[in-house]
């Protein structure tokens, strides 16, 4: 034990404890509030929205507030920040990690399962729609902002929109590491703005806090019927960004999420929609857009400008989160390997993927184009996110009876709670679907065919090969009875089945006769946990006449170097720093045939999807000087 000193003095410790938590909090803004965070420029104005047929009367307003509050509280601060932050594996979240907890995303058989599992599917499917809604309806209504100040330059909002939007996205390519510092100190500067806003207008009119009873709430969708129910719809926003909060808790941990979140996020959020309301109870006809309406008017450029720039933060968020959910399907086998570039040495989940960020970009600038306003955009807002909490809900409920052994009166009475009102705000957004909600829900069909024909026809293609495949102990043992010539070398072959002949290493021996001095059969698996550690990720077992397979076990969240894991391995029947080394990998070509499987039309989309995939060399980053392909023919 070492004794106190002046440059130790007692409790230091635990000041570094205090002081680690509230940096990634700091840090933490610039990342997962964005979204929620930047509701503000246009949740309560569309609340009051002409097809909701509402009066800006003092009943309405308080009525509105009290709801936009016990969202806030019950679905972001208890079910998210309480509920399922704790619901992580081994460190991360986000939909497809919480499924993952719940079945295998590997293969399932079994129906109840393959239900999580497809719930688990069409959940990561929704948030694709969402990366392109948020920033559209982010940086559009920040821009907006000009219109208040001077009308002159209402015809160049969506060209400024636009521009905006295309340098974001051309910035992806050169990664976020060397900004993602200063992102948070300028959230912060942007909460703190929210906050003096509205206290600024809540000291001019106290009674606006009457809105924290919940019986202005109720009288609200009691006294205006359907109308005050679509209304409900438009509250949702509010709470748009919770999910990024259990997303990005593998970057953060949750104690600074949470820190963040009722320290800072939560107080300034809601002080600023009351403040909102203040406003609206003095001069109603600021309904058009109060949020600007709040500021006096030589702020008004400077806090355009701070809202653009805290938009594009809650863009780039997104848009990261977009890679991270990527990254983590193709490691499930649930979308063809895709073109990775890592855009930082030191942190190892910062990764830039391009035809995913293309995408996004054209929809974002189609999205613009085609709704032209934040209005018409918040129309198809919400109805996305509500699919994706109502879906997260379920799996909570799945999540606490089977992991946490919670009793079934205690699991139904929390999650149908939480399934309660996401219902309640999923029924209120589905009318929106007329009025441009169905662009999300199209998406997201699109994106779980693919993944789910992708999922599928790995499944039928690992079968059609397994009815070919002859078992590696057969085949060596017909082999050496031929005494076939050895020659010098090390060769690497990679195979999906470990257990039988690769068809590479069969070409190989039937086309060049020959079979190297050092065989390996190398699989590559994908673990239901984050990360593996280098120690625990190989498994090695001679199976003789210098034959070798080696199972390497990757996190969801790690990305595959197979020569880098090969150098890991300290074996002394095994050295994988010789110069010698060649990797055979099979390419097949395949052809959709009408034998039952999967559907013509699926095998036909899964081939062209496979013929498109990143190749094997570049996805686990082979040294191409010593790779060898070899193809061959496959009918699905």
């Amino acid at each position: 034990m070492v004794a106190d000193s002046p440059k130790n003095p007692p409790g230091n410790d635990r000041l570094e404890d205090v002081k680690q938590p509230a940096i990634l909090s700091l840090i933490a803004l610039g990342v997962v509030y964005g979204d929620i965070g930047t509701s503000p420029l246009y949740a309560l104005r569309e609340c009051f929205h002409a097809q909701h047929g509402l009066d800006v009367s003092t009943a309405n307003i308080l009525g509105l507030l009290s709801l936009v509050f016990w969202a806030l509280i019950l679905i972001i601060s208890i079910k998210y920040l309480i509920f399922i932050l704790q619901a992580d594996n081994d460190g991360e979240g986000g939909i497809l990690a919480l499924t993952s907890l719940v079945t295998s995303l590997k293969r399932t058989d079994g129906k109840g399962n393959g239900l999580i599992l497809a719930m688990g599917l069409l959940g990561a499917a929704l948030l694709y729609a969402d990366g392109m809604i948020t920033p559209s309806i982010s940086v559009l209504s920040a821009i907006e902002g000009i219109e208040v100040a001077t009308p002159a330059f209402k015809p160049y909002i969506q060209v400024i929109t636009i521009g905006i939007l295309v340098g974001l996205f051309f910035f992806q390519s050169r990664g976020t590491a060397g900004v993602g510092l200063i992102f948070g100190p300028i959230m912060l500067v942007w909460f703190g703005t929210l906050a003096g806003l509205g206290i600024a207008h809540i000291v001019q009119t106290p009674e606006v806090l009457q809105a924290l009873n919940p019986m202005h709430g109720m009288r609200f969708l009691l006294g205006n019927g359907f109308g005050g129910f679509l209304a409900l719809g438009t509250v949702f926003l509010v709470v748009t960004g919770g999910e990024a909060l259990y997303a990005d808790i593998g970057h953060f941990g949750t104690l600074p999420i949470r820190l963040g979140w009722y320290s800072l996020v939560l107080p300034s959020l809601l002080l600023n929609y009351f403040g909102q309301g203040a406003l609206l109870l003095e001069h109603p006809a600021d309904v058009i857009n109060p949020f600007y309406r709040m500021a006096p008017s030589w702020a008004l450029y400077p806090l355009v400008i701070l809202a653009a720039a805290a938009t594009v933060i809650a863009s780039q968020a997104v848009i990261t989160g977009a890679f991270s959910l990527t990254l983590q399907a193709m490691q499930f086998g649930l979308c063809p390997r895709l073109t990775i570039r890592h855009t930082s040495h030191e942190q190892a989940g910062q990764v830039y993927l391009p035809a995913v960020n293309w995408v996004l970009m054209l929809a974002c600038i189609g999205l613009v184009l085609g709704f032209q306003t934040s209005s018409n955009l918040a129309a198809a807002y919400g109805v996305a996110i509500t699919i994706t909490m109502v879906i997260t809900s379920i799996l909570f409920f799945f999540l606490v009876r089977q992991r946490w052994n919670w009793s079934l009166p205690l699991a139904l009475l929390v999650s149908g709670l939480f399934l309660l009102v996401d219902l309640s705000f999923l029924g209120a957004n589905l009318p929106k679907i007329t009025h441009g909600g169905w662009f999300p829900l199209v998406v997201a069909g699109v994106t779980y065919v693919l993944m789910s024909t992708w999922m599928a026809g790995r499944r039928l293609l690992e079968d059609r090969m397994n009815e070919n495949s002859i078992p590696i102990k057969k085949f060596l043992a017909e082999l050496m009875d031929a005494t076939p010539i050895r020659v010098p070398g090390m060769a690497i072959f990679l195979t999906g089945n470990p257990w039988g002949t690769p068809p590479a290493l069969r070409h190989n021996v039937v086309h060049n006769k020959v079979l190297h001095e050092t065989v390996v059969l190398l699989t590559v698996t994908t673990a239901d946990k984050p990360h593996v550690r280098v120690a625990h990720r190989s498994e090695i077992e001679e199976i003789g006449d210098g034959v070798y397979r080696i199972c390497l076990t990757y996190g969801f969240m790690d990305t595959p170097n197979i020569p880098l894991a090969l150098l890991t391995i300290h074996d002394d029947r095994l050295d994988f720093s010789r110069l010698d080394v060649s990797y055979f990998v099979g390419r097949e070509d395949l052809l959709a045939t009408d034998r039952p499987g999967i559907g013509i039309w699926r095998e036909r989309l899964f081939a062209l999807m496979t013929r498109n995939s990143q190749r094997a060399t570049d996805y686990f980053h082979l040294p191409p000087g010593q790779v060898v392909e070899v193809g061959g023919q496959i009918e699905l």
